[in-house]
């Protein structure tokens, strides 16, 4: 009795120590986003207004107008465009150098360095990024134009920030540059969990690094891959920093993505609040729609598989059950029959 009553004290505190999160997450998360989710069906626009009132005629006005909108289909596929070309280099080369990290074959010296330098650029505020890769491409006078005027490519200075492939490009290279040394570091922590005895069999049997790397190792993380590639498209769908404070959006749309869009919609002197929220409530949809869809492809269908023979085994187990219950219940049933008789017949 005393240890389930000093149980029962010492789990309120686990209670009272979650608190604090809960109560922000409800403030300045869960608030924000259910009051997104109204003004989507609202006339709310403008500074100073007051009176706001629901669109009772036509309640997905916003939503419509949001889907029909040509600069925010073409901010749509820029976002889809950049995170495409940003992630396919960024998990190809987190993953390379996870296994060189990773292989107890070959030691690399001053791992911890690499980690570091690779990781480096993640820790860099995006302010600053953005005003390197500025004076970087700026014109006329940069270190890009120096370098290609040296080289005699060119004989005059380049304006590349107003082209909007090499813009596009730039935005691309940075999310790429900034990401890859995080996705390292979670790869590399998914395959140091697996076991090593897996690693050390692959090797006593014969197995070269390329076949463990695709037999052993991306089997053994693809929970990890899953988690990367899900918080990867979540961040890739929302892109905001680099584009607005690299590019402002252009040249000519170049780099505006949907979250710049919805910035440009709610602050940039349009006002026009309720189409902002209709435009995030649609990108909150499709990035659910797309983080299930990946749930559902990379899920493990050797597992699903096996859940499913039990699922059928348990089935069959409580239909054989009923039924030698209703056999038993048929021959009770003849029994007190046949007593019966018999003692009629008595």
């Amino acid at each position: 009795m005393k240890r389930k009553k000093l149980g029962q004290g010492y789990s309120k505190w686990g209670y009272i120590f979650s608190l604090p999160f809960v109560i922000a997450f409800l403030i300045f998360s869960l608030y924000p986003i259910l009051y997104t989710a109204v003004i989507g069906f609202t006339d709310l626009k403008g500074l100073g207004m007051t009176d706001i009132h629901f669109l009772a005629d036509d309640p997905f006005r916003n939503f419509k107008t949001i889907l029909s909108n040509a600069t925010f289909q073409t901010a749509f596929k820029n976002t889809v465009i950049m995170w495409i070309l940003n992630f396919i280099p960024q998990i190809a080369l987190a993953l390379l150098l996870a296994a060189w990290f990773t292989d107890k074959r070959s030691t690399v010296k001053g791992q911890g360095v690499f980690k570091v330098l690779f990781y480096m650029p993640n820790i860099i505020t995006a302010a600053t990024v953005a005003i390197l890769f500025k004076s970087l491409f700026d014109y006329p006078m940069s270190p890009m134009n120096d370098l290609v005027m040296s080289l005699g490519i060119s004989d005059k200075p380049i304006q590349f920030l107003i082209s909007k492939n090499v813009s596009r490009a730039i935005v691309i290279f940075i999310q790429f540059w900034m990401w890859y040394g995080y996705t390292m570091v979670v790869l590399t922590s998914g395959i140091l969990g697996i076991s090593p005895e897996i690693f050390e069999a692959a090797e006593v049997d014969g197995a070269n690094r390329w076949q463990t790397f695709w037999q052993i190792t991306i089997p053994n993380i693809k929970t990890i891959l899953l988690f990367t590639l899900v918080t990867s498209l979540i961040g890739g769908l929302n892109m905001f920093d680099i584009p607005k404070l690299f590019m402002l959006g252009g040249p000519d749309n170049a780099t505006t993505t949907t979250s710049v869009f919805i910035y440009n919609q709610a602050f940039s002197g349009s006002y026009m609040y309720n189409r902002a929220a209709a435009a995030s409530m649609i990108m909150f949809v499709i990035i659910v729609i797309l983080s299930a869809l990946m749930f559902w492809l990379m899920r493990d269908k050797d597992e699903e598989k096996v859940q499913r023979q039990i699922r059928q085994q348990q089935k069959a187990y409580k239909a054989r059950q009923k039924e030698l219950q209703r056999e038993a219940k048929a021959a009770a049933v003849a029994a007190s029959s046949s007593v019966t008789d018999g003692k009629e017949e008595a």
